[in-house]
């Protein structure tokens, strides 16, 4: 445990940031299960929904650094790329 009032305050600090990122990060990962599954439905009107929900939740978890800015546009772009696909068929 920290010795310093500060290094104290620093440990809170650090915790309330771990939790937060933690609870962002499974936001994108559930935005990210829910565009999967509906493309797997080949519904383009859902799976568009569902892209653009998990486009604005992961480019705001790049916004405020929870993740870098190039992972952000990796993710967009594979899920963009899967529901593109099923409106081919």
């Amino acid at each position: 445990m920290a010795n310093h009032k500060s290094a104290e305050k620093r440990a809170r600090q650090n915790e309330k940031r771990r939790v937060r990122n933690k609870a962002v990060k499974t936001r994108i990962k559930h935005a990210t299960k829910h565009v999967r599954s509906s493309s797997g439905e080949d519904s383009k009107e859902a799976a568009s929904a569902n892209l653009n929900a998990a486009k604005s939740t992961i480019d705001k978890a790049a916004k405020k650094g929870v993740i870098h800015k190039k992972t952000a546009a990796r993710k967009i772009s594979r899920l963009s790329k899967l529901v593109n696909a099923i409106s081919i068929f």
